[in-house]
């Protein structure tokens, strides 16, 4: 019974080992023994297949393992197996073994310490093939660093992105979208306190561009960015909100002494040079303020900007301050803007003519046609009335237009009488002689030859003509119409102006004549105009004669021509006939033509240009 009982168990043994080893096979799972006393491994033929060693014999030296593992984790395995041998524990590593071919495997190593029926210390434990697992861990973590770090690039890009919304990209500066919603925070946050706003445009920025090029704009651009920025706090805020402009906010910058402070000390670092290259770039500014209570600040952009437009129609390179009654003017002004916009096109520009006549004979050769506004409510308006508003608004070269076509119908009107009309002269502004359409409009008219005289009243290009106002100029004289320079010797014209346009005629300004009864230099000053014009070959027009005196004394110097109001005062068209029919039957072109009203002063003559 023993035996059968003993043959049964020895069977159901083998049966057990039998079945373990399919199990170890199928899982390729090497199983080894390290005998420590003699340094000798014992391994299955597992363990040669893993280690591609291509032997089975079951004792394997200690070297053939050492040889095996990879340079790199031979002493973090050593170190491993070192360890469970002092503990007398669990051993547990995994490093990375070198096949003969060259193949590089990861093996993970677990075993037990053990303690033979001798004594003898040894591990027995299993080895198995995690390269797979360790290539597939290393893809995951590759693909998750990659993931994070797109991710970490998609918040930059997007942080740069928003940089970039917010952002002047030239300056670095806020832009207007950061800007209103900036000030918009600033005003919930400080209610209560007060907040200012300072509007800032460059002077002289279009020069820079124009004359040195964009690079030259672009460093004056991010040199004021940094003056202006350093004349504030870190509490305060910057913005560029357009191509030479700036906005700054001030929250509770206290006193209005410290905010007028502030803006002259934006102003005088603004004024400083800028360097580029080895040019000095000379600029300025105009400053706008206002200031309110936070809960209040709601139009403090808007009324920053009404200052700003005061400070450049004052003569910019100031600093004004925003107040109620500035905004008032300004609104009438615009709104009288608005009217003239239209008045041309309504026929409400009529002009109204001052005779010229020769110095000597006192016969009529000329006329000048002089702006009026008709207005609707209020009446016969003269160019003081709304000539600056016309210049600021840029309108001039409309009313110039309006003024050459009624004066070209009165003309054919007169004709019709059976008068036969002297030349006519007509301001025409700088912008309209720099529009290239200009001379198709003028031929459009059919101008008569000699019947149009054109009168520059922007004369401070003379100096320096761009090639399209010279050649428009020229195309005009071609048509057969005098060009004439207007305020002559007040500082704007000069002689090289006068050589470069050939004009037919120049006026002498009123300025200068009017000193020429009481001043010897005076007089000899307008002579020495006149020998200087005949030397050009250029008639002269003395403006401004007010007495007899000054008629005879211009007469006697050389003066062609006489305009003022001792020769006639500007009048109707009809009036205006009547005297030019009047001097032609009666042979006696003398005259004091009635209406237009007297001013005094240098005043007058701007009072009746347009």
């Amino acid at each position: 019974m023993a035996e059968a009982a003993s043959g049964r168990t020895e069977e159901e043994f083998q049966d057990l080992l039998r079945r373990l080893e399919l199990a170890l096979e199928a899982s390729q799972i090497g199983v080894w023994q390290h005998n420590i006393k003699d340094e000798e491994l014992l391994w299955d033929p597992q363990m040669h297949k893993l280690y591609g060693t291509g032997r089975q014999d079951r004792k394997v030296s200690s070297d053939v393992w050492l040889k095996a593992l990879h340079p790199e984790d031979v002493e973090e395995a050593l170190s491993d197996f070192q360890a469970a041998l002092g503990e007398r524990g669990f051993y547990n590593s995994q490093f990375r073994v070198v096949l003969p071919g060259g193949e590089v495997r990861h093996l993970r190593s677990r075993a037990h310490f053990y303690e033979g029926p001798d004594g003898a210390p040894s591990f027995i434990g299993a080895e198995w093939d995690v390269t797979a697992d360790v290539l597939l861990n290393r893809e995951l973590s590759s693909q998750k660093a990659i993931a994070e770090a797109r991710a970490v690039a998609l918040e930059q890009s997007r942080a740069r992105i928003e940089h970039a919304a917010d952002h002047d990209y030239l300056t670095g500066l806020p832009n207007r979208r950061y800007f209103d919603r900036r000030l918009a925070e600033l005003r919930k946050d400080n209610a209560g306190q007060t907040l200012a706003v300072l509007h800032i445009d460059l002077d002289g920025f279009k020069e820079i561009n124009d004359k040195w090029g964009h690079a030259a704009g672009d460093a004056t651009l991010q040199s004021a960015a940094a003056r202006i920025s350093g004349a504030i706090t870190a509490n305060d805020i910057v913005a560029r909100v357009g191509g030479d402009e700036f906005v700054a906010v001030l929250a509770n910058v206290g006193s209005a002494e410290k905010l007028e402070a502030i803006a002259d000390d934006i102003l005088s670092r603004l004024r400083r040079e800028v360097r580029f290259g080895n040019e000095m770039l000379r600029i300025g500014a105009s400053v706008g303020v206002a200031s309110s209570r936070a809960d209040r600040a709601g139009n403090l952009l808007a009324e920053s900007d009404v200052a700003l437009f005061q400070a450049k129609k004052l003569g910019r390179n100031r600093v004004e301050f925003f107040t109620p009654q500035l905004q008032s003017d300004l609104h009438t002004e615009r709104q009288l803007a608005d009217e003239l916009r239209l008045a041309p096109v309504l026929r409400q520009i009529e002009p109204f003519y001052q005779i010229q006549v020769d110095a000597r004979s006192r016969h009529i050769v000329g006329l000048e046609a002089l702006a009026r506004w008709r207005h609707p409510e209020k009446g016969l308006l003269n160019p003081a009335a709304f000539l600056k508003v016309a210049d600021e608004y840029g309108l001039t070269a409309e009313i110039d237009a309006a003024v050459l076509k009624r004066a070209l119908a009165d003309r054919a009107a007169w004709v019709s009488q059976g008068i036969t009309p002297p030349r006519i002269a007509v301001n025409i502004s700088g912008r309209r002689l720099a529009d290239p359409n200009l001379i198709e409009g003028l031929q459009a008219l059919e101008i008569p030859r000699q019947a149009i005289a054109f009168e520059l009243v922007e004369t401070i290009f003379l100096d320096d003509p761009d090639d399209r106002v010279l050649a428009n100029i020229d195309a005009i004289k071609e048509m057969g119409i005098d060009i004439e320079i207007d305020d002559f010797g007040s500082g704007h014209a000069s002689l090289i102006g006068l050589v470069k346009l050939k004009p037919k005629r120049l006026k002498i300004d009123r300025q200068l004549v009017t000193a020429i009864t009481v001043s010897d230099e005076q007089r000899r000053l307008v002579g020495s105009i006149v020998e200087i014009a005949r030397t050009l070959n250029v008639e002269v027009i003395a403006e401004g004669v007010e007495t007899e005196e000054h008629a005879c004394i211009l007469a006697e110097v050389g003066c062609d021509e006489l305009q003022g109001y001792a020769i006639g005062y500007p009048s109707s068209e009809s009036d205006t006939a009547a005297l030019l029919k009047s001097a032609r039957t009666s042979g006696k072109n003398r005259s004091s033509a009635g209406g237009g009203g007297r001013t005094t002063g240098s005043a007058r003559r701007r009072s009746e240009r347009s």
